[in-house]
């Protein structure tokens, strides 16, 4: 690659070279480069339009970011967020403020304290209960929220992405696909809860009782619960004041309404469809899933407040996908924030030596700073508004994301930055103002600098027994949880690891090699299991934890870990062996689908599960 080619892409952003996952340099092809450049409007597809390129005047940043206390630069005059205006030079409030055509966020210098507590790890769907349609909903997030510290002491409850996907049929299982980051999935509505079901006459709730698809499943069927709900809150619409609605839930809706006649893909629309400026979407359709969002949003308040007037010491907290589908509701009503035609994904490593293309399109860097992050700020403040907390799925992305050019394999992408302290600043702001925590999924290959910002701000880092290990020292040996960072939330496994009766059965080796996805000896991977089984178990010795029930073990041994914030989840606590998601796999693997083993008021009779809460309780108030 050359000089002036390397340049331009430096000042774009996009990377020429990377460390990859064995901490060696790995060069992008120029070819790449200057495709990543074109999504960027760059043209370097000439050595001379390179030159161009590289002599066009810059423009100055459109976005200023300040700590709370420093002073804004004069002269000039600022427009405060409030509607007042300040003479520069100034020290500004908290906030978004505009000075000519800049945008000055003003955060905190970092969020508060969070409170030591133990607490869940929810797959929402997973929990059905006798009250639910087929799988769990937010009445029982509800439920779980105020029984969990009533009975067992918990004080917080981290719950699967629950935003909107399409309303058509086949539902999108995975949760970190959503439609929209902005708005709630309907999927997860208690019928009975809706208002207009309270005050129907007998004969309409027998009619809508009797559409509910049970329970009895193997697997969640996401498609029957979807068309049971559907037609039950159509049944109900109709006894409801019809309003249109107005503002960003009007674009949504839109969306929604056009998506149920021509598909969940905005793309694949007739023409005059794809422009929200030209779109005609049945008003009443409209209004109807405009009437959707204002149901999820009461009763995610409802598991909201059910958890603070139980006394939980943090509260609920929401889980953030890294992006969004590309033909979904955000693409279409803020298509302009996105690269459209790039997916992210992640570069080859041991996991995946292919790399990973995880189909979703990025925010553009360029057009956050011309915006002054006000897509992010909206993404953030909708989880905010029903929530105590917020977890960063990936949150690496804040500073850079695996771009892959259009018709190229994920090998063949690059890294492209963005501005982390911008989007640090954001997550600040409104954190401060929802009085909310912030977690940062920082597994796998990370940068060190991302887990040292997060500290540095007041946010917290993941931490997961499997991988909490001395990686600088011969043999990786495992760190003992009272050495582990304070400024943590931590667990033994994740969705998409093994739980710990799987880990225990090596059921995740079995799983991956019954569908080929290992390139090496499956007897080798049997080994590697089995050695940290052993290493974990040795561990147990050291210390004193008794190693009769492995399961009740690992999780005193979790109970000693330093960090403020330590959960499990359901699946581990109840010993099923089966991981809720397994990477790599679509229909291969029931992703999404498996339920709980017990419905949700078993979990609580369960004597494992109380062993298990008893530990963790204890261990916090150390």
């Amino acid at each position: 690659m050359d000089d002036e080619l390397a340049a331009l892409a430096e000042a774009h952003g996009v990377a020429t070279y990377y460390e990859d996952a064995g901490q060696r340099r790995a060069d992008v092809d120029a070819d790449v480069v200057v495709a990543v450049l074109a999504q960027l409007d760059v043209d370097a597809s000439t050595p001379e339009a390179v030159r161009r390129a590289l002599d066009a005047p810059k423009r100055p940043p459109r976005t200023v970011v300040l700590t709370e206390g420093e002073v804004l630069d004069g002269p000039g005059t600022v427009r405060l967020e409030d509607g007042g205006t300040r003479e520069l030079p100034a020290a500004l409030p908290v906030g978004y403020h505009r000075t000519g055509d800049r945008t000055v966020i003003v955060a905190p210098a970092r969020l508060d304290p969070v409170p030591r507590a133990w607490g869940w790890m929810l797959q929402l769907y997973a929990a059905r209960s006798t009250g639910s349609w087929g799988m769990g909903d937010f009445a029982d997030l509800a439920t779980l929220a105020r029984r969990s510290a009533e009975e067992l002491g918990a004080g917080v409850l981290l719950v699967n992405p629950v935003q909107a996907v399409s309303p058509t049929t086949p539902v999108e299982r995975s949760p970190y696909s959503p439609a929209s980051r902005r708005y709630a999935n309907p999927l997860y509505l208690r019928v009975a809860d809706v208002p207009a079901y309270r005050d129907a006459p007998s004969e309409l709730r027998a009619e809508i009782d009797a559409l509910n698809p049970g329970n009895d499943t193997e697997l969640i069927d996401y498609d029957a619960v979807w068309t049971a709900k559907a037609r039950a809150l159509e049944l109900l619409w109709q006894r409801v004041e019809h309003r249109a609605p107005e503002g960003e839930l009007e674009g949504f809706a839109r969306f929604c309404a056009l998506a149920e006649v021509h598909g969940p893909d905005w793309r694949e629309w007739p023409e005059e469809q794809r422009d929200p400026a030209t779109a005609t979407p049945d008003p009443e359709r409209v209004a109807f899933h405009a009437w959707l969002q204002e149901l999820c949003e009461r009763q995610l308040d409802d598991a909201r407040r059910a958890a603070h007037d139980a006394g939980m010491a943090v509260g609920v907290v929401h889980d953030l996908p890294v992006g969004v589908h590309p033909g979904g509701a955000d693409t279409w009503a803020v298509r302009d924030a996105f690269a459209a035609d790039v997916t992210v994904g992640a570069p080859p490593d041991a996991f995946s030596q292919l790399g990973q293309d995880w189909n979703l399109p990025p925010w553009r860097p360029d057009r956050l700073a011309e915006q002054g992050y006000e897509p992010f700020r909206q993404v953030v403040r909708s989880v905010l508004r029903h929530a105590d907390g917020i977890r960063i799925d990936h949150v690496a992305g804040l500073w850079r994301l695996w771009w892959i050019p259009p018709g190229e394999p994920p090998t063949r992408g690059t890294y492209v930055h963005y501005d982390a302290d911008a989007m640090l600043a954001v997550l600040k702001v409104e954190a401060s103002r929802a009085n909310a925590v912030v977690v940062g999924e920082d597994l796998g290959t990370v940068e060190p600098k991302v887990t040292e910002a997060l500290h540095r701000n007041g946010m917290l880092s993941s931490a997961v027994l499997w991988f909490q290990r001395e990686w600088e020292l011969p043999g990786h040996p495992l760190i003992p949880p009272g050495k582990w960072t304070a400024s943590t939330m931590a667990s033994i496994s994740t969705h998409d690891l093994p739980t710990a009766a799987g880990f225990l059965a090596a059921e995740h080796v079995r799983v991956r090699a019954e569908l080929g996805q290992f390139e090496g000896s499956v007897d080798g991977e049997y080994e590697a299991a089995a050695r940290e089984r052993a290493e974990l178990v040795e561990l147990l010795g050291q210390e004193g934890v008794p190693a009769d029930d492995l399961v009740a073990a690992f999780h005193a041994l979790l109970a000693k870990a330093r960090s403020v914030l330590v959960l499990t989840s359901p699946q581990d606590a109840l010993g099923e062996t089966r991981q809720p998601n397994l990477p790599g796999t679509t229909d291969q693997y029931p992703n999404w689908r498996i339920p709980l083993p017990v419905a949700l008021d078993g979990l609580f009779e369960d004597p494992g599960v109380r062993r298990v809460a008893a530990a963790l309780a204890a261990g916090r108030g150390r």
